[in-house]
């Protein structure tokens, strides 16, 4: 599978925490949350606007990305078909992507999602180093 790749991405975009601050209270707070988590996956996290959603890259390569509906957050993966996902938090049919759903009041395993943000980083670095 060829990668998703944003050659614009850059290290800290202003455009996000703009983003960031027009989302309203819990789905705002639970968004910010999330793609706080992706940004300290590493120095090598890159991040744009795409599709107007905050989007996380290994340089220029996608691996994950958070969107705020009216009444939920989505924290999606662009190669989480292939994701392990032992606490089955993952939704989603499409050939490759799937995302977890967040909803102020309800509860989800935290820890277990931190374990696919990095499962998802992780395997992303391992198909740029692969070529």
């Amino acid at each position: 599978m060829s990668l998703f790749l944003f050659p614009t991405s850059v290290r800290r975009d202003p455009e996000i925490d703009a983003w960031m601050r027009e989302q309203p209270g819990d789905l705002g707070a639970i968004a910010q949350r999330w793609f706080t988590v992706l940004r300290n996956c590493g120095a090598d996290v890159h991040e744009l606007l795409h599709d107007r959603h905050p989007t996380a890259c290994v340089g220029p390569a996608a691996f994950a990305y958070v969107n705020a509906f009216r009444s939920h957050v989505n924290v999606g993966f662009f190669h989480g078909a292939e994701l392990a996902d032992p606490s089955q938090l993952l939704q989603g049919t499409g050939r490759f992507m799937r995302h977890v759903k967040l909803r102020p009041g309800s509860s989800v395993d935290f820890p277990a999602l931190e374990q696919l943000i990095q499962r998802a980083y992780e395997d992303i670095r391992a198909r740029l180093e692969a070529g």
